[in-house]
């Protein structure tokens, strides 16, 4: 779907070839290959509706100052009307320009007519995109780190999906190595425990409730039986009984947080299928490893690394990160994916050059990995830190978040701020019904929208013809409005290439504010019927825009409050 920007855009460039063309036959120019030229919206739109730099970037090809540039350009331009009213030569040589009245009612029209599909593109051109977020480890609940990263994860997802990328969406069930290992550790103390047996459990443990819980319940399906076994056998049966019961957790938990994925990656079946094996062969194979103290390093620092790092330990077990190794190749050169995006910890920064490094060496590009580092979160009430220890057994986990504030507040309130930046998320401020609150600001506009229109369809009004009228925008507010309706499909173009969601919810809020401004400077219901139509229509237009960047990020709605 081609939006009124782009489109705008494209006549414009087409405007600007056409008199750069009329140039040199006047013998303006000089007939010299036209260099690459940016056409952009300005920040300050009293200097134009759009931008290029095309006298700017054309004067040493030109042997010409960029000034003399742009005014044999706009001495040249056809006479406009409807899209394009006027341009202007700007400081050294930009040219503005600025559309037509026309061209605010085809962005309203374009909003109505496109309806649930309004900022759909095909930009990504069906790249195939892989969207691995969350992953937290299945020996206990989802913590506020998750929480955060399910809401980033799936925001990217969307945006991607509505930019036109084909995108699926992964949990990597990391069910192998040390942390299963000390959950099999902690079920079989407890479980001892609860067979009667005078044991302690270790520091180094996991010392939740859920742990606890586990082990009761096996004992009451299997009774003292596995007291007397030996502790492998005992920790092997108990993690086969806990772990998929976790794992389910997890899944009903995120469906809960409206997170619903496409596939479940078990780290285990790298293991048990050989490949992680054969990832080591593989990289054998490039000549970049060597052995060490008995031990097997690759060679990271040929790629960039600061150090080498160790593939495989002098006894013979892999590290972590050849699993992760082996996994980032199934996904680019098994599955063929075009991209991997993963979500992680701000504390994965010194591990991703590490990945790649290991990916470049087996041959495929290492850009095609896009990490994705995401800071923590800071809970605050009543105006003070509200940190519990998991050490404890007491964290705050994800589904107890969501029992004290809205999903709707919790999906925007963890997307209101870029990945890399800290976050404070203010519990007091999720629950607060007011305009301070970003959700609550939000959904109000689209259900004050909605609330106008209702009255508007009660009193008589015939709202659904009226928008099918021309309109015509002459008040400042309405144009601002407009203008930033028809921004709408670019700023999920650059949330998508930028993996940044957190823009759709600051464009929410701004749309939101400019739609309260709008309505507080112009009266929808009027005596004269032709404003009275054409601002019918903007309000059609500003609730669709508004309900589907709600929709897209898995927020409600509204249609009243």
């Amino acid at each position: 779907m081609q939006d009124i920007n782009s489109s705008t855009e494209r006549h414009i460039r087409e405007l600007l070839l056409e008199a750069m063309g009329r140039a040199v036959s006047e013998g303006d120019l000089p007939a010299e290959p036209i260099p690459d030229f940016n056409i952009e919206v300005p920040g300050d739109r009293s200097h134009g509706d759009y931008a290029s730099n095309v006298a700017m970037v054309s004067a040493k090809a030109f042997h010409k100052s960029p000034r003399q540039i742009a005014e044999a350009i706009i001495k040249n331009l056809s006479e406009q009307t409807g899209v394009i009213d006027r341009a202007e030569v700007a400081g050294p040589g930009f040219i503005n320009f600025f559309v037509g009245d026309a061209w605010y009612d085809s962005a309203v029209d374009e909003v109505i007519s496109a309806g649930d599909d309004y900022g759909k593109s095909s930009y990504g051109k069906g790249t195939r995109v892989l969207v691995e977020f969350v992953s937290a480890n299945p020996t206990g609940p989802m913590h506020i780190g998750n929480a955060r990263g399910g809401a980033l994860g799936d925001g990217i997802a969307a945006v991607m999906e509505t930019a036109g990328y084909e995108v699926s969406r992964e949990f990597y069930v990391n069910d192998a190595g040390n942390q299963i290992n000390k959950f099999g550790a902690s079920l079989s103390v407890r479980y001892l425990q609860a067979c009667g047996r005078d044991v302690e459990m270790p520091e180094d443990c996991y010392l939740g409730d859920d742990i606890t819980q586990h082990a009761k319940a096996f004992r009451e399906i299997n009774g003292d039986r596995f007291a007397d076994v030996p502790e492998e056998e005992r920790r092997d049966a108990l993690v086969r009984y806990a772990l998929p019961l976790n794992i389910a957790g997890l899944e009903r938990d995120l469906l809960k947080y409206r997170i619903k994925y496409d596939s479940w990656f078990k780290e285990s079946s790298l293991h048990s299928n050989g490949d992680v094996e054969r990832i080591i062969a593989k990289l054998k194979e490039t000549g970049k490893t060597y052995e060490q103290d008995g031990a097997l390093w690759f060679k990271a620092t040929d790629f960039g690394c600061e150090k080498d790092f160790v593939l495989v330990r002098s006894n013979g077990v892999p590290t972590y990160i050849v699993p992760d190794i082996a996994y980032h190749y199934n996904k680019l050169a098994v599955r063929k994916f075009d991209i991997a995006v993963d979500v992680l910890g701000a504390d994965h920064h010194g591990y991703v050059p590490r990945l790649k490094a290991a990916i470049e060496a087996l041959g495929l590009d290492p850009e095609r990995i896009c990490a994705v580092l995401m800071q923590m979160v800071r809970l605050v009430r009543d105006g003070k830190e509200y940190k519990l220890s998991k050490r404890s057994g007491k964290a705050i986990s994800l589904v107890t978040l969501l029992d004290e504030i809205d999903i709707d507040a919790a999906r925007m309130f963890f997307n209101l701020r870029e990945p890399a930046t800290h976050f404070e998320f203010d519990l007091d401020l999720a629950l607060e019904q007011s305009a301070q609150n970003p959700v609550y600001y939000v959904q109000y506009a689209h259900a004050r929208i909605c609330s106008i229109l209702r009255n508007l369809a009660g009193e008589g009004t015939d709202t659904d013809a009226l928008i099918k009228l021309p309109g015509k925008y002459t008040d400042e507010a309405e144009k601002e409005l407009i203008r930033l309706i028809a921004a709408y499909p670019s700023e999920i173009i650059t949330a998508a290439r930028t993996y940044n969601p957190a823009r759709m919810t600051k464009y929410a809020m701004e749309l939101a504010a400019c739609f309260h401004k709008f309505y507080n400077s112009c009266r929808v219901k009027c005596s004269d019927s032709d404003v009275m139509a054409a601002r019918v229509k903007l309000c059609v237009a500003a609730k669709q825009t508004l309900h589907n960047c709600l929709t897209m990020l898995k927020i409600t709605a509204p249609e009243s409050m």
